[in-house]
């Protein structure tokens, strides 16, 4: 059974998760002010992946206490091809103030080499980005508005089994059409709202040391309709709710569990699947791009493989309406910290 929140205060008293589950709006208040935990575990992000057919852009602000980052990637699905770039700053300990709601608060990071805003409008959200030095002095600039009409998102509260304060709130909106443009290098890449669409992933939590996940995420049209999804698991105790969710013409369509079956030794090499356990998400995936980073310090570490490519497959709505879709442009990962 998949417990849906409901409202109140995300943490109790002694800083404890009240509620674990999942929603279709932000259903509890996060404070950090009530977490319980030390500096170090507490792990909070804004990253925002905006795709079209040929291109892409993704882009970060992370205060992972220790380490605080603010990132940039450029995708190219012709070449094919990733550049990436960011800056670590040493132990931010909340000093660059993420909003406590994934709906209302700005996020403005002045840095010597970077500028990078992600700011609340009517209507939406826009993304803008300087950075000169991108990509060995190519630069990169951005201007990117995303819509964001009425519709349902996925939410989910996760404790963590043994670590009585640790948890994970995260909110994933799909499916906001992307409006704007990059340039990088001096060339101009353009993105139309009828063909590009941005995805946020919004994170607030107190994580353990150790830790694996598996995320996937899509957005576009399908049947004329706006369509996406996001799947995932492998952290926490998801007893109470997974984050498996379906979205079609801005609702929700909650499914339980999804199983990644990847290549053995190969990340692009060959096609993906992924099944579900009732049957509602059966997805193959064509990998076009491994956006593969590696950090291996033995206490720290960070092992990331986000690979780019097509979905073909069926998701199945709560009436059991089937969803067909071909070459569908989305992401999928594999992610292993130690942090």
């Amino acid at each position: 059974m998949q417990h849906e929140l409901t409202g109140g205060d995300l943490l109790d008293g002694e800083g404890r998760l009240a509620e674990a589950g999942w929603a279709r709006g932000e259903a509890k208040r996060y404070s950090r002010s009530a977490i319980r935990a030390p500096w170090y575990r507490i792990k909070e992000w804004d990253y925002y992946c905006v795709l079209n057919d040929d291109y892409g852009f993704a882009c970060v602000v992370a205060d992972n206490g220790y380490m605080g980052l603010l990132n940039a990637v450029w995708l190219d699905f012709a070449k094919p091809g990733a550049t990436e770039e960011g800056i670590i700053l040493p132990f931010p300990r909340g000093r660059m103030k993420l909003p406590e709601s994934a709906d209302a608060g700005d996020i403005v990071q002045h840095h010597a080499k970077l500028d990078i805003a992600f700011r609340h409008e009517p209507g939406g959200r826009r993304l803008t980005l300087d950075y000169p030095g991108f990509g060995k002095g190519k630069g990169l600039k951005a201007e990117i508005h995303l819509d964001q009409p009425a519709m349902d998102r996925m939410t989910i509260a996760t404790p963590f089994a043994g670590a009585p304060t640790a948890f994970y709130y995260n909110q994933k909106i799909n499916c906001m059409p992307a409006g704007g443009s990059v340039t990088v290098g001096g060339e101009t890449f353009s993105f139309e709202p009828s063909s590009a669409f941005g995805v946020l992933d919004w994170g607030r939590g107190v994580w353990t040391y150790d830790n694996i996940w598996y995320w996937g995420s899509a957005s576009g049209v399908a049947e004329g309709k706006p369509f996406g999804f996001n799947i995932g698991y492998g952290f926490g105790d998801t007893s109470a709710a997974s984050e498996n969710m379906i979205f079609f013409d801005g609702r929700a369509h909650k499914f339980d569990r999804v199983t990644f079956h990847i290549p053995e030794g190969t990340f692009d090499g060959a096609p993906w699947s992924f099944t579900s356990n009732d049957g509602r998400f059966e997805m193959t995936f064509e990998p076009i791009i491994d956006r593969h980073s590696a950090v291996d310090l033995k206490l720290l570490r960070s092992i990331q493989h986000q690979v780019f490519g097509r979905f073909s497959g069926t998701a199945v709505l709560d009436d059991g309406r089937r969803i067909e879709v071909k070459d569908f442009l989305g992401f999928a990962e594999e992610v292993r910290n130690r942090w």
